[in-house]
């Protein structure tokens, strides 16, 4: 006689209500039809599992679990693993995790549920971001993984969505400037969940932020406020967008020939979004909440490029700061100061303050890349300016920027020339 699973038993039930004949349900579970009818015999005579009367494994351990809650100054178990854990080291518990919560749900009160204090967040003070993934997106005639970075503003419910390839550092920071630039400004905090883009170790409060992205947002200007663990309720806000976003922003109704094309139809969607949903804080539109809010927001300004490492650096006395393995010059002024080197997508940049005071390009063939205006100007209080390259220098120069089929016989004889002055002068 086939045996029924305690789910399969309920299944019958249901199935029984439904009018489904003995054969069918048979077929449905797998059994026979034999085992049907023995199970709906013993379920009309009243039959229960006898299992259900035999006394649990842990109720032998009461008393040690008694004195453990003692301990711990606790009425009923919080954490289940930890007495777990203390039971098998201090008392040889043969059981598992799971056998023990079925004991504490059955021998100790429900803990008392907690309120949540319902909050509308004021006008530009937060924005919630997180990722959604959409594997297979047919572009460009192949099936690509894809996903959608969504930001919403906390208050009007304004959303942008920008799409990406790959969900790195340098993503992750294109995705807020192109999210930024959508909702209209900057907002005093960003949520966001615990990436390791954003939160390399712990979460939450506590969590320790990602030096990238952290300064990345005092850049920008805006605080970050990562959810503690697994609650995603606390950014409930951006989880309702995307999970709206699988019926109401699908990418995969439609063939896409590259990326551009699908971001447009997701901005032109957005806009549509805005005007027919309201705002439950001020009863208009999301576009006129939205519209309302931008007062309340950031400016948006110059955004940095997006960057997937950043480092300080000392100027060096030849006017440069090591990066990557390479060298790279800044203005003469900021020898033997602290500077700030970004590595973007396509460039270095370097940063005094605020102020980009240099950019290179990045991952360059060449070890030392130099700005010949880097070492001109005037002098400052702290810093002179190097000093001239002299006739000689400024031949080898010109050379340099020629190539040997358009190089003068003279200008060889003046390097020849300037070359012995140097030699006579020399003692």
């Amino acid at each position: 006689m086939a045996r029924l699973s305690g789910r399969q038993v309920v299944t019958l039930q249901e199935l029984v209500k439904a009018g489904v004949s003995n054969v069918e349900a048979a077929r449905l579970l797998g059994v026979t039809e034999g085992a049907v009818r023995y199970h709906l015999r013993r379920q009309a005579e009243g039959a229960v599992d006898g299992r259900g009367k035999q006394a649990m494994l842990a109720e032998s351990f009461r008393p040690a679990i008694d004195a453990y809650l003692e301990a711990v100054g606790e009425k009923a178990p919080g954490n289940v693993t930890a007495l777990h854990d203390w039971l098998v080291a201090e008392h040889d518990y043969p059981g598992s995790v799971r056998n023990l919560q079925r004991y504490v749900r059955k021998a100790f009160p429900a803990p008392p549920t907690r309120a949540r204090r319902r909050v509308e967040t004021p006008p530009g003070a937060q924005a919630q971001a997180d990722w959604a993934h959409f594997p297979g997106v047919l572009v460009a005639g192949r099936q690509v993984d894809l996903v959608a970075f969504s930001m919403v503003l906390s208050h009007s419910r304004a959303d942008a969505i920008v799409w990406s390839a790959s969900m790195d550092q340098l993503a992750w920071l294109s995705c807020h400037n192109e999210a930024f630039r959508r909702l209209g400004g900057i907002p005093a905090t960003v949520r966001i969940d615990n990436v390791k883009t954003a939160v390399i170790r712990g979460a939450g409060a506590w969590g320790e932020l990602n030096p990238t992205y952290q300064r990345y947002a005092e850049s920008v200007r805006f605080h970050i406020d990562p959810c503690s663990r697994q609650s995603p309720e606390a950014k409930g806000k951006v989880e309702r967008r995307i999970r709206e976003q699988r019926y109401g922003c699908n990418p995969y109704t439609r063939h896409w020939n590259d990326l551009i094309e699908l971001q447009g139809w997701s901005d032109e969607r957005a806009a549509l979004r805005w005007q027919r949903r309201t705002c439950p804080a001020t009863g208009t539109s999301v576009s006129e909440a939205q519209r309302a809010e931008l007062a309340a927001l950031a400016p948006i300004g110059l955004l940095p490029e997006a960057f997937d490492l950043a480092v300080t650096r000392r100027v060096n006395i030849d006017c440069t700061v090591n990066f990557e393995s390479r060298a790279y010059s800044v203005p003469f002024r900021f020898v033997g100061q602290q500077v700030e080197v970004r590595g973007c997508h396509a460039t270095v940049q370097v940063l005094a303050g605020a102020s980009i005071i240099a950019v290179h390009p990045r991952h360059t063939p060449e070890r030392i890349v130099l700005t010949p205006e880097h070492f001109e100007g005037p002098a400052t209080q702290r810093v002179l300016p190097p000093l001239p390259l002299g006739r000689l220098g400024e031949k080898l120069e010109e050379i340099a920027r020629l190539t040997p089929e358009a190089r003068r016989v003279d200008l060889y004889e003046a390097l020849a020339e300037a070359a012995a002055r140097r030699t006579r002068r020399t003692p």
